[in-house]
């Protein structure tokens, strides 16, 4: 039922956000991403997991995983270890078929399309941004590849500081019809905002965190692909990785996907998605996504290396750098992450053949405390699960 008390104006707030997280498309229209008609791929169960006698130490404490999750807003987790479930739980709002928002971590369900289509020869990581959206010829993305938009390398002016109320972030978040319309000046949808932006330097230069590069980036894919965003994620991956539920994404008033941070998915098509990745872009003996691309994303160089600062706004130093919109801290393990804003998690560990999909309400968009303490609890997770082979 419609909580009538929970708005556009304060759906991301504490004390509420829980429900407006599940409940987006009460709130934002939303795009259908079809899961399409064929077989959802099972997941069998393995050994569970009793989260209150698995311990680790985080924070300068002692925690039990249950204390971990309960800090950590948990709204719904999952759990895979060698492809079956050993945990899983959900919040009061959650349930198996409830889709909740995944933040950011849309970036690394947008990277995979690009890998897709890449493979498809409907475009190059080497391409310019203008060789697909004649919009970009002579603003601040002159010149930039889409290598530099998938490694946040883009010589454009964007503030990422959810502090401030009036940085980009916040502003572009009216244009995509996530915040009420406050500022005056935003432009009617993100089609006319992004070839607005201002230039902040060189492409190819340091690693800057900006959102508005992942829908720069669904921009180039959708012009390259002939379709809607959530149709090309649809026929793409959702359709053929086994998906048991339809995703959606939210779209402004000119039908722009916010690619970037608008995928709403269950947490069991989310692990889907992750375990897609842990087995080479495979699902069910199908190769959904080129084992290249998967490959690719963790992969080091010294290029990436250098171009990613040692202090970042995430405020971590665990990462080793930021490559194809994902996160990764061991290029050898690979381990790898996806990460949204209050607490949208998804940690791939080779190492241990985990994957952890997680949805959170935290208090605020970046709790730095509460992101390594999640980090610390996939570890603890991941080391169990292989321990209790």
């Amino acid at each position: 039922m419609r909580n009538v008390n929970i708005t556009l104006a304060n759906w991301q707030e504490p004390e509420v956000n829980q429900w407006g997280f599940s409940h987006v498309r009460e709130l934002i229209p939303t795009e259908r991403i079809g899961r399409g008609e064929g077989p959802a791929v099972a997941f069998e169960q393995g050994e569970h997991l009793d989260v209150n006698r698995i311990n680790f130490n985080a924070l300068g404490r002692t925690f039990s995983v249950r204390e971990a999750l309960d800090a950590t807003n948990t709204d719904a987790v999952v759990v895979l270890h060698q492809g079956r479930i050993v945990f899983e739980e959900y919040g009061p709002e959650m349930s198996r078929s409830q889709t909740h928002i995944l933040m950011s971590v849309s970036k690394s369900v947008t990277s995979t399309l690009t890998g897709i289509l890449v493979s498809e020869g409907l475009l190059r990581t080497s391409d310019l941004v203008t060789d697909h959206i004649a919009a970009f010829v002579g603003t601040s993305l002159e010149g930039c590849t889409v290598q530099n938009l998938l490694d946040m390398r883009a010589g454009v002016r964007f503030s990422e500081d959810y502090a401030d109320l009036h940085a980009d972030v916040r502003v572009y978040e009216q244009v995509a019809g996530h915040r009420p319309r406050t500022d005056v000046g935003p432009t009617e949808n993100l089609y006319d905002y992004m070839p607005a932006l201002a230039t902040r330097g060189e492409h190819g230069g340091t690693f800057e965190y900006q959102s508005i590069l992942t829908d720069i980036l669904g921009w180039v894919l959708e012009s390259c692909g002939g379709m809607t965003f959530a149709q090309l994620v649809s026929d793409r991956i959702w359709s053929k990785m086994g998906a048991q539920y339809d995703a959606e994404v939210t779209v402004d008033v000119g039908g722009c996907a916010l690619a970037d941070g608008g995928v709403c998915t269950t947490v069991l098509d989310l692990a889907r998605f992750g375990l897609l990745h842990l087995r080479g872009g495979k699902a069910n003996g199908v190769q959904v996504v080129p084992a290249q691309w998967v490959s690719a994303c963790a992969t080091s160089t010294a290029d990436l290396v250098n171009a990613f600062p040692t202090t970042i706004s995430e405020g971590t130093n665990r990462f080793a750098m930021y490559h194809n919109c994902w996160w990764v801290v061991d290029p050898e393990g690979p381990v790898s992450a996806g990460l949204g804003i209050y607490g949208q998690f998804l940690h791939l560990d080779a190492v241990n053949d985990t994957v952890v999909a997680k949805f959170s309400s935290w208090p605020h968009a970046l709790e730095t405390e509460l992101g390594d303490l999640q980090f610390e609890l996939a570890n603890a997770l991941g080391k169990a699960a292989h321990d209790a082979r």
